[in-house]
């Protein structure tokens, strides 16, 4: 008996033999490759925001404090590796 899958994913399947179905791939959201890096010990790293614009109100230690790079809080770890399956 032969599954019947969603049309959706039927349009996207490739059917490379007509016995065999290969599903789609999973792919990584663009917006998340260019924004996280997963470290070795699996702890995420992003940038600090606040520091592309509007930089003359700022204080000269605010600015300071914002450079380098800072580990996504715990709550949203979860929805940032979803964006990045092959992490």
């Amino acid at each position: 008996m032969q599954r019947v899958l969603p049309p959706a994913i039927m349009l996207k399947m490739e059917l490379s033999n007509r016995d065999r179905i290969v599903m789609p791939k999973m792919k990584t959201k663009s917006s998340a490759k260019k924004r996280f890096r997963v470290r070795p010990g699996g702890t995420v790293k992003c940038g600090h925001a606040f520091k592309r614009h509007i930089l003359t109100k700022k204080t000269t230690k605010n600015k300071r404090q914002l450079r380098g790079t800072v580990n996504v809080n715990a709550s949203d770890v979860q929805s940032v590796m979803r964006m990045m399956p092959n992490a």
